[in-house]
């Protein structure tokens, strides 16, 4: 980011240290000083704000607390980009973004802010949606486009939880999982035989997917960050099952499934406390 300032003349952020103001400073002096930074819009950094976003994950993710600080504070940087452009297309300003969440975290917490007893988050939340549209406005209106599939699932079935759709404990949620997981072999018998619609697997696919998504919803978790985990081990235990290959002399594309297999099995049990 190259700075039309010269070199006797060193630019100082205002505002007190380790503060947002400091940040949204900063960055409305990059758009002052910078023609890269002053080129960009609040579309040409979205990029920006979703890389970030990755890398603040995969920082929690490796429990790395010095990667963790230097993403957050790129994060952050991309956040107040984005106020900072806003401010100056005239559609909020930092002040209003602030009071705007501080006003939704109190509606949200009447029970701590003197405002009633507590109530279910996502109910709050659809009064919300209902005084935005009027009063009417669908239970699943409003979910943001761009949510991967897991998350959008998930989000999908806490909405209609929150009026009363959904099972009062996981057990109805494994019964699901198994009826759909039947549904995908017997879809699967039929295609192997000609009798289904190519389409027709993916679809059983798709409703066992989301009756997972349930399940793990029901269990107290998150689909994506359970899903995360588990391709963490994978991948660190095929790894690990590479080098074990390569140390007793196995050639791992030769070996066959019933050699790596025990391998693997060998290794989890390695990884047994």
């Amino acid at each position: 980011m190259p700075s039309t300032e010269s070199p006797g003349t060193p630019l100082e952020v205002p505002g007190p240290e380790g503060t947002l103001d400091r940040a949204l400073a900063l960055v409305r002096l990059l758009r002052a000083h910078c023609p890269w930074d002053a080129a960009q819009t609040a579309s040409t950094l979205v990029p920006h704000l979703l890389e970030e976003t990755h890398e603040v994950v995969d920082a929690i993710h490796d429990d790395d607390p010095d990667a963790l600080e230097g993403e957050l504070g790129d994060l952050l940087l991309n956040l107040a980009f984005q106020i900072v452009v806003a401010e100056e297309e005239g559609g909020l300003t930092a002040a209003s973004v602030s009071n705007r969440l501080v006003a939704k975290m109190i509606g949200r917490h009447p029970h701590l802010f003197g405002g009633g007893a507590h109530k279910n988050w996502e109910t709050l939340k659809a009064h919300e949606r209902n005084a935005l549209g009027g009063g009417d406005v669908g239970v699943l209106s409003g979910l943001a486009k761009g949510l991967d599939p897991l998350t959008r699932a998930h989000r999908i079935q806490e909405r209609v939880a929150a009026v009363g759709f959904d099972w009062s404990d996981p057990s109805g949620a494994f019964a699901k999982v198994e009826e759909e997981l039947e549904e995908v072999r017997d879809a699967m018998a039929k295609r192997a035989q000609g009798g289904a619609p190519p389409d027709k697997v993916e679809e059983e696919l798709g409703d066992l997917l989301f009756a997972a998504v349930n399940l793990t919803r029901l269990a107290g978790a998150h689909p994506t960050t359970v899903l995360a985990s588990a391709d963490r081990k994978f991948q660190r235990r095929f790894e690990r099952l590479e080098a074990l290959t390569q140390e007793r002399g196995i050639v791992l594309e030769e070996a066959g499934l019933e050699v790596l297999d025990r391998l693997w099995d060998e290794l989890k049990e390695e990884e047994k406390p």
